[in-house]
């Protein structure tokens, strides 16, 4: 059952029209080998750490909410004082088993992060990656989950669950047939833990006929109990707007996405890029969800 609190505090991370507008900035792994594509010599923490400033400095007057890794980002951020008022503090609080170079393979919760003590430092929000995999246990799957909700429930903070399906071991993504039908089971199954807010990759990788992506997450959203966002991670930037309101006709609320909106400012001069083609892409995004997303008001309550 989720509390009360937790869940109406949503309103602190999203837009006055109901909608989700949020940026993810919690990448760590994956941000090094980012960095490592378009720069020689080894990626240091304090260019991470830079990077996820001028982030923060640049985009969050712009967004409903920020999301942070507490490992890298989330101190630096709070003691530079880099996010716009009118932007949520959520906090990443997964503990991730990456290889470099590579995708997350699984997670666990982070034990070094205190949700209590982020809230007490402006946080108002905490997100758990879950990594299904069909053959893995759905049992360690709903404990993780339930460990979660529960420390976050305690510190007052809404819950955020992203579930992201991968092929079963031994299977690369290209020749995995069944991700759609995937997708749907892993909706439903870490949906039915309740979180105040779940989140899910793109149908189709919002690829092909909008109206295909949108039916999809029509059945996404009737297998919810809760509102929900989508993830940019398989969409290109190009292709991030359309699927962002087909997946809102579908019943969506909006989306907690990185790549899709910063990723093609990497580089030895992020400032610029992240000025010159970053906002525009966010202050649109924006104004989608604002006209297509279900207010996260409108959704089913998880009670």
């Amino acid at each position: 059952m989720t509390d009360q609190t937790s869940y109406a505090r949503l309103a602190e991370i999203a837009r006055s029209s109901g909608a989700f507008a949020m940026v993810a900035m919690d990448q760590r792994e994956s941000l090094r080998a980012m960095f490592a594509e378009k720069l020689s010599g080894e990626i240091s923490l304090e260019r991470r750490v830079a990077f996820k400033l001028a982030v923060a400095r640049i985009l969050s007057p712009h967004a409903s909410a920020m999301l942070i890794d507490a490992p890298e980002g989330f101190a630096p951020i709070l003691e530079a004082r880099a996010l716009d008022p009118g932007c949520g503090l959520i906090v990443a609080a997964d503990d991730l088993v990456q290889p470099f170079g590579g995708a997350v393979d699984d997670t666990g919760l982070d034990d070094s992060v205190d949700l209590v003590a982020a809230a007490e430092a402006g946080a108002v929000a905490a997100k758990l990656l879950v990594i299904w995999k069909p053959d893995r246990s759905a049992e360690a799957r709903a404990d993780l989950v339930g460990r979660f909700l529960e420390r976050s429930r305690a510190a007052g903070l809404p819950g955020i669950v992203e579930g992201v399906v991968r092929p079963p071991s031994g299977t690369e993504e290209p020749d995995w047939s069944e991700r759609e039908d995937a997708l749907l089971e892993a909706t439903a199954e870490l949906g039915a833990h309740r979180p105040d807010l779940y989140k899910a990759q793109v149908p189709f990788n919002g690829r092909g006929d909008p109206d295909s992506v949108s039916e999809a997450c029509r059945r996404m959203s009737d297998s919810l109990p809760c509102p929900w966002v989508v993830l940019s991670s398989g969409v290109t930037i190009d292709d991030f707007p359309a699927a962002v309101e087909a997946a809102c006709r579908g019943g969506a609320s909006g989306f907690l996405a990185g790549r899709a909106v910063w990723r093609d400012a990497i580089g030895p001069e992020p400032e610029p890029a992240l000025r010159a083609r970053s906002v525009p892409r966010l202050q649109r995004l924006g104004e989608i969800v604002d006209g297509a997303a279900r207010p996260w008001t409108e959704a089913p309550r998880p009670v």
